[in-house]
């Protein structure tokens, strides 16, 4: 993951290349807790954090938000009393891209960061 927390997404383009079966062998292991789900055909990067309440996880969703504004990379959010659960895809290529695995990556050390008090992108959370 550590290598991966530290990459910017690119921009996308229509004709981006997809990830192939070689480079999810080689990205999903940094990002263990995510799972690879195909709706509507499209692949996508899925895990659900726990929180022990709906205001953890709200708080969780607001900076999970400014990081993709700051990326300009975003995710699907479905946020729920106790659990939020995110979802990455790259919309122009249907597909998944890198850029997802590195979002993932950073989703983890965010969680992460927030669990444990830490301080993410110069703020404490």
């Amino acid at each position: 993951m550590e290598k991966l927390v530290q990459e910017r997404c690119v921009a996308c383009r229509p004709d981006a290349p997809r990830v192939t079966e070689e480079e999810v062998r080689e990205l999903l292991p940094q990002v263990p807790d995510w799972r690879i789900v195909e709706r509507e055909g499209i692949r996508r990067l899925e895990r659900t954090y726990r929180f022990r309440d709906f205001a953890g996880g709200l708080r969780f969703v607001q900076r999970l938000g400014e990081l993709a504004e700051a990326e300009g990379h975003h995710p699907a959010v479905l946020l729920e009393w106790g659990r939020v659960t995110v979802t990455w895809w790259t919309h122009k290529i249907r597909d998944l891209h890198r850029n997802d695995f590195i979002m993932a990556a950073k989703t983890d050390a965010l969680y992460d960061a927030l669990v444990k008090g830490l301080e993410v992108g110069g703020r404490a959370h």
